[in-house]
């Protein structure tokens, strides 16, 4: 990979609840503030992201067994003998 110049800055003045929502962010995205920040500034100065993100934490590992539905699969996984002849 071709190295790169690059600058670095210095932004001052950023009010308390943009710096919150922006920590807020890059934690949901499990990102460091700097790494999420060059995303988001990438993304704004070439029109989007090469990364799509859709996270699934929220339901990651949720799954509970439920008698309910798993006769409803075990009726829907029967084959109908007549329909495949």
């Amino acid at each position: 990979m071709p190295a790169f110049k690059k600058t670095q800055y210095t932004i001052r003045g950023v009010p308390q609840d943009v710096d919150a929502s922006l920590r807020r962010r890059a934690r949901q995205r499990g990102m460091s503030l700097n790494q999420f920040l060059l995303e988001e500034l990438r993304a704004a100065s070439f029109g989007g992201s090469d990364r799509n993100y859709r996270d699934l934490g929220g339901i990651a590992g949720a799954w509970r067994e439920d008698p309910s539905f798993e006769a409803i699969l075990a009726e829907q996984r029967q084959v109908d003998e007549d329909l495949w002849k």
